[in-house]
C-alpha cells in the first residue's frame, strides 16, 4: 500500500464491510487515472459534455461520488437509528396525536433500512457490500485501459493484480484481528472477499477496457456471471446435512449461549439455504479449523459456525456481483451515447427485479405482500451470498449508479457531489480510519468539546449533548460527529493530494 502525491487510484482500492462481522462495510477503488483529475470535475460548475471529459482523463467522477456515499453510509454505523427507535421516550413523542403513526412508522423504517435483515429479505444497509464489489467491476475497464496506455505488459498487469489480491487479503485479516489475542483468519468481510475473487475478475475483463465489441464483451461477461450463480446454486442444492451434523450443529449452538432464530429456517427445498446447515457452512468448518484460531481448550479452539452465518466461500457467487459492474464499467467506456447507456443502466436494473422478484415473495413490496403469496424457489440471503441475492442486489445497485451517473455525469451537476468525491477517491482509507480511529476520534472530541463547555458554560454541553444521557437521540448525534472527524481527515488528504492506493 502506498500513499502518493498524486497517485492513480485503481479498481481495488477497495474498503469495506460490513465488515465480515457486521456484513456492510466495504471497498471500491477509484475509477482509473489520478484522483487529482477529479478536482476539476467534483467542484467545477454544470459540464456541457457529459462524462466524455473524464472519460478521457480516465476517470468518472459520479462513480468516486457513488463511492463516497456508500463509504460513509458503512462508516456512520447506521447513525444510530436501530437504537433510537428503541427508546419508548421517542415513539411514544406524539403518542395520542395526529402525527403518531407517521412517526412511529419513520422510526421503524429508519430502523428496519439502517439495520441488517435477520436473513432473508433487503434492507439499505445490507446494498453497502454489494456496491462496494459492484463498484470494484465497474472501475476495473477503466483501470486496464490507463495501464494499457502506459505500456504495462499484460504479464506484469496479472502479476500486479495478484499482489493486490494478496494485500486486500491480509489487510481483511489484520483488521479483522484488531484486539484479538490471535491472527483471527476469517476471510468474510468485505476486503478478502474482493481479494479472493479479484484475479478471477481480471480475467474476465482484460479486453474490456477497449471499446471495440462492447456488446459481444458484455454478452460473455453476462454468460460467466450466470454460470457462477447457477453453478453455486447447484452445489447448495445437492447439499443435505446428515442429522449427525446437524446434532453437532445444535450443540454447539447451545454450548454457545446462542438459538437459531425461525426465519434463518427454511423449509422444503429452499431449506438448503439455512443457516450454519448450508453448504458452504460445511466447508468452512473444515477449512477455517486449518488455522491456529484462539482459545483455552481444543474444543474452544475450533470454529463450528460464525454467528453471523456468513461464509468464505461467498467469494464465489460475490464474483458475480463485481461481473454484473464489469458490464457497467464497460458499457459506460463505450462509445454509446450518454442517453444509452443510462436508459442501459436502468433497463440492467429492470432485468434484475424483474428475474428476483418471482422467484422469492420476501422481496417484494408490502403492497404485493398483501397478495399472501409465499414461496422461495431460491430465497435472497446477502449473509451467504445466495444466486438470487447477487441478482436483486445488483439490480439496486445498476440503479444507484444510473442516478449518479446522470446527474453528474450526463446533466454535469458536479458541485454538490465534492463532500462525496473526497471519501470516494480514499476509499481505502475511509475504511480504514472508520474500523481503527472511531474510538479515538470519540475520546479526542470528548476531551477538546469538554474544554469548550469550560470555557463556555451552557446545559447541556456539548458532551452532554453528544455524549451524554440525557437526550435520546445521543447515538445519533455522536455517530454524526465522529463520522465528520473522519471525513474532515479525507477533506484533509485531498487537500494534500493524497491518495493511498494498493
Amino acid at each position: 500500500m502506498s500513499g502518493s502525491k498524486p497517485a492513480s487510484a485503481s479498481a481495488a482500492n477497495a474498503a469495506s464491510a460490513a465488515s465480515a462481522s457486521s456484513g456492510a462495510s466495504g471497498a471500491g477503488g477509484a475509477s482509473g487515472a489520478s484522483p487529482a483529475n477529479a478536482s476539476s470535475g467534483a467542484s467545477g460548475a454544470r459540464a456541457t459534455d457529459g462524462v466524455k471529459a473524464d472519460a478521457v482523463a480516465g476517470r468518472l467522477v459520479s462513480l468516486d461520488a457513488y463511492r463516497g456515499f456508500i463509504m460513509l453510509a458503512m462508516a456512520s454505523s447506521g447513525l444510530g437509528f436501530a437504537q433510537v427507535a428503541k427508546k419508548p421516550e421517542v415513539l411514544e413523542r406524539f403518542s395520542g396525536g395526529w402525527l403518531d403513526g407517521v412517526w412511529r412508522w419513520l422510526w421503524q423504517t429508519l430502523a428496519y433500512q439502517f439495520d441488517h435483515v435477520a436473513w432473508t429479505g433487503c434492507a439499505f444497509w445490507d446494498l453497502i457490500q454489494p456496491s462496494f464489489m459492484f463498484m470494484v467491476g465497474v472501475s476495473m475497464p477503466f483501470s486496464n485501459a490507463r495501464r494499457a496506455k502506459d505500456g504495462q505488459s499484460i504479464t506484469w498487469r496479472f502479476v500486479h493484480v495478484l499482489f493486490r489480491s494478496a494485500v486486500l487479503v491480509g489487510l481483511g485479516v489484520f483488521l479483522s484481528s484488531n484486539g484479538a489475542p490471535l491472527t483471527n483468519f476469517t476471510f468474510v468481510n468485505v476486503l478478502t472477499q474482493i481479494g479472493l475473487g479479484y484475479p478471477f475478475l481480471y480475467l474476465l475483463s482484460e479486453k474490456s477496457g477497449r471499446r471495440e465489441n462492447t456488446e459481444r464483451w458484455i454478452w460473455g461477461q453476462c454468460a460467466a456471471a450466470c454460470v457462477v450463480l447457477v453453478g453455486y446454486g447447484v452445489w447448495f442444492a445437492s447439499y443435505t446435512p446428515s442429522p449427525e451434523t446437524r446434532a453437532e450443529i445444535e450443540q454447539s449452538l447451545t454450548a454457545a449461549g446462542k438459538t437459531l432464530d425461525a426465519a434463518t429456517r427454511f423449509e422444503g427445498w429452499a431449506a438448503h439455504w439455512d443457516k450454519h446447515g448450508n453448504a458452504a457452512a460445511a466447508v468452512d468448518r473444515w477449512l477455517l479449523n486449518c488455522f491456529p484460531r484462539a482459545g483455552d481448550t481444543p474444543e474452544k479452539r475450533l470454529f463450528r459456525f460464525n454467528e453471523g452465518g456468513y461464509q468464505t466461500l461467498n467469494f464465489i457467487p460475490s464474483l458475480a456481483t463485481m461481473i454484473f459492474g464489469l458490464m457497467a464499467g464497460t458499457m459506460l467506456r463505450s462509445d454509446r451515447s450518454d442517453s444509452a447507456k443510462f436508459k442501459w443502466l436502468l433497463g440492467a436494473a429492470g432485468l434484475c427485479f424483474l428475474v428476483t422478484l418471482p422467484i422469492d415473495t420476501t422481496l417484494w413490496p408490502a403492497w404485493l405482500g398483501k397478495l399472501g403469496a409465499n414461496w422461495s424457489l431460491c430465497p435472497a440471503v446477502k449473509r451467504i451470498w445466495t444466486p438470487t441475492w447477487a441478482v436483486f442486489s445488483s439490480g439496486w445497485t445498476f440503479a444507484m449508479l444510473a442516478s449518479f451517473y446522470v446527474v453528474i455525469d450526463r446533466w454535469g451537476y458536479r458541485r454538490w457531489s465534492w463532500p462525496l468525491v473526497v471519501v470516494g477517491v480514499n476509499s481505502i482509507s475511509m475504511y480504514c480510519l472508520s474500523q481503527l480511529a472511531r474510538p479515538f476520534a470519540k475520546a479526542t472530541l470528548k476531551t477538546h468539546l469538554a474544554t469548550v463547555d469550560v470555557w463556555f458554560p451552557w446545559e447541556p454541553g456539548f458532551v452532554g449533548l453528544l455524549f451524554g444521557e440525557q437526550c435520546p437521540f445521543v447515538p445519533i448525534f455522536e455517530r454524526l460527529a465522529v463520522l465528520f472527524v473522519l471525513w474532515c481527515v479525507c477533506v484533509w488528504l485531498w487537500r494534500q493530494r493524497i491518495f493511498v492506493r494498493i
